[in-house]
């Protein structure tokens, strides 16, 4: 994906609420990085439109024949196609459109951020009753409406930006939380019976085989217990938080590396001092280091994507590109420790 170089991509969230000149911005800098490194532009998620336009509201305006609306707890299944969703789906062409024009005469690879299935009934509700995580059959008819959903917004991307790549990053933050049953119910008093690992590795598997020969990457958070379903699941790769990571945590990461998946850290914000300023080297360490200790070969730094993670939604503007700039410096030195 990244040919031989370590990429830099977001994971969506971006300040402000002009989505034209949220994306040209994204996709100039990430077009624009020092040669060492591969630039990988992300569709932009710009929350501060509210529930229509943050990740949940995005995902309901994909979802296939599965109307939504919004209610007292937020997103939830409906009987009929309701003004919210036409509302986040009315979003969704917005930012379809401004990706045409920030990527004329763009021909590379393009990151595409989706909320999974498995986090997404975690955080949507029937229609009457509970999130619909709690029902079996409801998930898995999610999981085919979103799977449909993410097709056809990939056909109209395609329409907009031919000769684009898309990877799609499945993000599945509540995955770990999932299947461990600690979702508290609509009531609050009690816990969401736990979903067995093989039942949440199909359902991502579900979505990721319909998108029939796009790579799909699936961010699990920063909880390493959500890495079995994940290779479970036959995707092409994983995400993590590295700061969440321990030694154990590390092990099972090498082990899905060298099992073939590729891996997109994400990495924590730089540290800053007064007198010398944002530590990019710090930052690069947070990767590099527990990656020599666990055996890994620092050749396969080259073949890393590192996440820039939700930091990129706050603050101005200004800031949200330093973070990728930032970001851009310590992947020059992952690649230089590549070749140790």
């Amino acid at each position: 994906m990244s040919g031989g170089r370590p990429g830099v991509t977001g994971t969506g969230p971006w300040p402000g609420l002009d989505a034209l000149e949220a994306q040209t911005v994204v996709v100039g800098d990430l077009v624009d990085t020092p040669s060492e490194v591969a630039g990988l532009p992300f569709t932009v998620l710009l929350a501060e439109r509210g529930p229509w336009g943050d990740r949940v509201g995005r995902a309901a305006a994909l979802l296939a024949e599965l109307p939504t609306e919004l209610g007292p707890h937020g997103w939830k299944l409906a009987d009929r196609p309701s003004r919210d969703v036409a509302r986040a789906q009315a979003y969704l062409r917005e930012d379809v459109d401004a990706l045409a024009v920030a990527c004329h005469g763009w021909t590379g690879p393009l990151v595409v951020p989706v909320l999974g299935p498995m986090t997404l009934a975690a955080n949507l509700y029937l229609a009457r009753g509970d999130r619909v995580v709690s029902d079996p059959g409801a998930v898995r008819e999610l999981a085919a409406s979103l799977a449909a959903g993410i097709v056809e917004h990939l056909a109209a991307i395609r329409r907009s930006v031919p000769g684009i790549e898309p990877t799609v990053l499945l993000q599945e933050p509540l995955l770990a939380q999932v299947m461990a049953g600690v979702l508290p119910s609509f009531s609050g008093y009690s816990a969401l019976r736990s979903v067995p690992g093989p039942v949440a590795a199909e359902r991502i598997g579900d979505v990721a085989s319909a998108l029939d020969g796009v790579r799909v990457i699936v961010h699990g958070g920063s909880a390493w217990t959500s890495l079995g379903a994940i290779r479970a699941s036959e995707v092409d790769g994983f995400a993590l938080a590295v700061s969440a990571l321990d030694e154990r945590s590390w092990e099972k990461v090498a082990e899905a590396v060298e099992g073939g998946l590729a891996f997109w850290p994400e990495l924590p914000p730089q540290a800053s001092s007064q007198c010398a300023g944002p530590d990019v080297t710090g930052q690069a360490d947070t990767l590099t280091r527990p990656w020599r200790s666990v055996g890994l070969a620092m050749a396969g730094l080259r073949d890393v994507v590192l996440l820039a993670g939700d930091i990129t939604g706050r603050g101005s503007p200004d800031e949200a590109r330093a973070v990728l700039a930032g970001l851009a410096r310590a992947a020059r030195i992952v690649a230089e420790r590549a070749e140790d």
